[in-house]
């Protein structure tokens, strides 16, 4: 006897089958994985000193990591997505750039002579345009290729990869060691270039699929295998001298880390190696984000804000999309340092687009370059979205054409930029800006910090003064990278460089321990004062105290003061600095006028001391090639005899 079934119940039945199959879809899309890693407990698994997942954290990760190899976007073979990049704007933007460049030929590999002298003396301008011409080549011969489908680009391709695989070594020269180990193969190691040069390699293989010969391929794969995977998981496990960026702080981190892992994803074809990369770098990034501070301050600067804090959002990106979400570093186990991360830059600025070049950092905030750290941000923190969109790496553009909702502007419900506010005050790391709103604004940025931050200057207490749109005051920024620049005792590097004092002809000391605070502040729309404690920098046992106080009277045009009160136990001699590149005028023992080389703005500088006469002693910084292209002044404002207490006040006002 057959049973009758009633619509209802067939049309569960049904419901029923679908689910089922939906399931087993995403089950196997997934490898059977579980829901999302859970970041904070997995951190605190990890091994004490080891950047090397434990036993417990590769079972976490055994549950959120797919079985199968990553793919950033579908090969050539699929003329569906391709087809519809040849169709879009960009598309045909890029095919036209990768025409452009076709009769270009590779520009590596550099000579051993070249590599070695580079080493030496640490000009990157004999490799770094050659390295880098030779990468942006490739990736758009590559890219091109996959849009256009004609095999046009593959003899290039083909040729600038095998220029590649010629090179002895993939590292700049200056990151090589003394001995140039790399280059004469006695050992291996990822830097900024190494990372990308097998990046590079990576795409060229997956996307290219049966376009590059079978021969290419394997050992394309031999070099990645050796140069890259092998040597990082290494370094990972033993803590070896070859990468020791992976308990990095500092941008370093972040981009070699991104590059690692997006070579070992598409490559590898063993499981546990990819679960190994990525393991590793999560326990890496812990390290990297700690170089924030809680309020997100990055000591590093906007330049390598965008560069680091960028790779690392494509290293989150890459590992969201690989694991389907279920790896996810956007938040990772600190969501309210990350935003303050993602919208530092907008704090940071003082006004009409220039930011203070602490330590290594810009001054102009970038109109060119890379911004694809600003354009995620504007996603995932709510942060301000570019009036454009630039990138300058494949693997940025792919994530673009795979995801075009995260890089249309018109979109985004965040891109008029609000007033800059009174004040900026990162609390954590010590810094304030505190901003004029004259109809030509007068603005300073101050900085207490520590003597062991990234990119480190000996610099507790320094500042930068704006008037307008010029930088009329203040801190100078970094050397040009050559040999030396780096040495604490670089006059642009050490506190002698600086707008600090110096005592008893000592300068500021390096390390963690060397510090500043800011004690006291108190923010009115008329007037910002801010106090710091700039003693704890020096390492003189006869300083009593020291104290920095900052006044912005935004009254009228402006004027801003800077006093140190000095105690010591026993009479030193005392003094501290004018750093500028205007032009100065001496008018008399208290009076200088800066005039800015940009637009002609006229500053009067006052100097009132108490306790003693001083004297005014200008100098020209002895360093040949500073990142701001001229030459720097130090304008020494001391005592002219040894004293146990005192007080120097520089006043700062405009001349209309």
């Amino acid at each position: 006897m057959k049973t009758k079934l009633s619509l209802p119940a067939v049309f569960f039945g049904i419901l029923t089958v679908l689910f089922s199959v939906f399931t087993a879809q995403a089950q196997s899309t997934t490898g059977n994985k579980s829901s999302q890693l859970d970041l904070a407990a997995y951190l605190k698994l990890a091994d004490s000193n080891i950047i090397y997942p434990s036993a417990k954290q590769i079972e976490m990760l055994k549950k959120v990591v797919p079985a199968s190899a990553y793919e950033p976007v579908p090969g050539i073979s699929d003329r569906g997505f391709w087809d519809k990049i040849a169709a879009s704007k960009s598309g045909q933007k890029y095919l036209a750039e990768a025409t452009s460049l076709l009769p270009k030929k590779p520009e590596v590999p550099i000579s051993d002579e070249t590599y070695r002298a580079a080493n030496l003396g640490g000009n990157r301008g004999m490799y770094k345009p050659k390295y880098y011409n030779t990468m942006d080549c490739l990736e758009h011969f590559i890219l091109g290729e996959c849009i256009e489908n004609k095999g046009r680009f593959l003899p290039q391709i083909q040729t600038y990869i095998q220029a590649i695989m010629d090179m002895k070594s993939w590292l700049h020269p200056n990151h090589d060691d003394k001995n140039n180990g790399v280059l004469e193969g006695k050992r291996v190691s990822v830097d900024l270039g190494a990372r990308k040069f097998g990046g590079v390699l990576a795409i060229a293989t997956v996307l290219l699929e049966n376009k590059l010969p079978a021969d290419v391929k394997s050992k394309i794969a031999s070099q990645l295998q050796w140069r890259i995977t092998d040597n990082y998981l290494k370094s990972c496990k033993l803590n070896d001298e070859n990468n020791t960026w992976i308990k990095s702080t500092s941008n370093w981190n972040s981009v070699c880390t991104s590059g690692v892992v997006l070579t070992t994803l598409m490559m590898s074809q063993k499981e546990m190696e990819r679960i190994g990369a990525i393991g590793s770098a999560l326990n890496s990034m812990k390290y990297y984000l700690s170089g924030f501070g809680a309020d997100g301050y990055c000591s590093e600067g906007l330049g390598y804000w965008s560069y680091g804090f960028g790779h690392y959002l494509y290293l989150a990106e890459i590992l969201a999309d690989y694991t389907g979400g279920k790896i996810d570093l956007f938040q990772a186990d600190n969501p309210t340092k990350l935003e303050n991360v993602g919208n530092f830059p907008e704090r940071f600025e003082i006004q009409n687009t220039r930011c203070a070049p602490f330590a290594d950092g810009v001054s102009r905030i970038a109109n060119s370059g890379s911004n694809f750290a600003a354009v995620m941000s504007a996603n995932y923190y709510k942060a301000l979205m570019p009036s454009e969109i630039r990138m300058e790496e494949a693997a940025e553009q792919l994530v673009a054409w795979r995801k075009p909702e995260l890089f249309d502007e018109s979109k985004s419900k965040n891109t008029v930029q609000n007033a800059l506010p009174d004040y900026s005050y990162f609390d954590d790391f010590g810094m304030v800006i505190s901003r004029g709103k004259q109809k030509t604004p007068f603005s300073i940025a101050v900085k207490a910090g520590h003597n062991a931050e990234n990119h480190n200057h000996s610099d507790v207490g320094t500042y930068t003064l704006v008037y307008n749109a010029d930088i009329i005051s203040g801190d100078i920024g970094a050397p040009s990278y050559t040999a030396g620049s780096f040495s604490q005792t670089n006059p642009a590097r050490s506190s002698w460089g600086h707008p600090v004092p110096r005592i008893d002809d000592k300068l500021q000391s390096n390390g963690r321990t060397f510090e500043g605070k800011i004690i006291k502040t108190n923010f009115q729309s008329n007037k910002d004062e801010i106090v710091l404690d700039i003693k704890p920098a020096y390492e003189i046992p006869e300083l009593v105290s020291l104290v920095r106080t900052v006044i912005n009277d935004k009254s009228g045009n402006g004027t801003i003061s800077i006093q140190d009160d000095f105690k010591t136990s026993k009479a030193v001699s005392f003094g501290t600095a004018i750093m500028t590149y205007s032009k100065y005028e001496i008018k008399d023992g208290n009076t200088i006028v800066l005039t800015s080389l940009e637009n002609n703005h006229k500053v009067k500088v006052e100097i009132k001391a108490v306790g003693g006469e001083i004297k005014i002693l200008p100098e020209v910084v002895p360093v040949k090639a500073l990142r701001e292209g001229k030459d720097a002044v130090r304008i020494g404002i001391d005592f002219v005899k040894p004293n146990t207490a005192g007080s120097i006040i520089i006043k700062y006002t405009p001349v209309l």
